[in-house]
């Protein structure tokens, strides 16, 4: 049902991003230095490592939300970014947050419910969204990345709060996406169903921490 609800998107043949010796600090603190990637359409990248090691950080980097203590980032066409804040007016009605968005990205207001119907929360559209659980939240967050039209994804832990079903829903997704000639990028601490994605082990950019000598 998700993957025939899922959107068929065909992107510009020319969007990419990469990447040359990115390094990030902050608090005084060099988080990660030395992360370089590239990435053309229908490509996908996993940025691994467990929590707290500079994941979204790097995220927020690619997105420009971030400055970069050091390298480039080159971005050819438009981002949306999932991360773990809910763009969506909480007093709203799903669907009619969602159409703000959509209205905003020019995407047909059409498009609403097949988005929430790939992310199963077609019975939920008319439901304000601060009343939606962690996980229907999450999956809002989906469908509101899947509505924007912009064919590279930045998607920071996005199986958070998922249930099985729903990450399956969310491999649907990506799959689409690439299949259409976008790019994914998600860094997650746990697996995703990424087939055939490219996997960047974050810890093996951190740099090591030398003690100081003793005075």
């Amino acid at each position: 049902m998700a993957q025939e609800a899922a959107q068929t998107k065909d992107f510009d043949a020319d969007a990419a991003l990469e990447c040359t010796g990115l390094a990030c600090v902050r608090g005084g603190r060099m988080l990660f230095r030395g992360v370089s990637f590239a990435l053309k359409a229908g490509e996908v990248l996993h940025v691994t490592g467990p929590n707290g090691l500079g994941k979204s950080s790097l995220i927020r980097v690619l997105a420009g939300l971030l400055p970069a203590f050091a390298g480039t980032v080159d971005v050819t066409g438009r981002m949306a970014l999932a991360d773990e804040r809910v763009a969506l007016d909480q007093g709203q009605p799903l669907a009619r947050a969602l159409a703000h968005w959509a209205q905003l990205d020019g995407t047909d207001t059409g498009d609403i419910a097949r988005a929430l119907l790939a992310v199963d929360l077609a019975h939920l559209a008319d439901v304000p969204v601060r009343f939606l659980s962690t996980g229907q939240r999450k999956r809002a967050l989906l469908a509101r990345i899947e509505l924007s039209r912009a064919p590279l994804w930045l998607l920071d832990e996005p199986a958070n709060g998922l249930d099985t079903a729903s990450i399956e829903r969310l491999g649907t997704l990506m799959a689409a996406h690439r299949a259409g000639g976008g790019i994914v990028l998600a860094a997650s601490h746990q697996p995703l169903p990424l087939a055939g994605a490219q996997t960047l082990p974050l810890a093996e950019f951190v740099p090591a921490i030398v003690p100081e000598e003793p005075a």
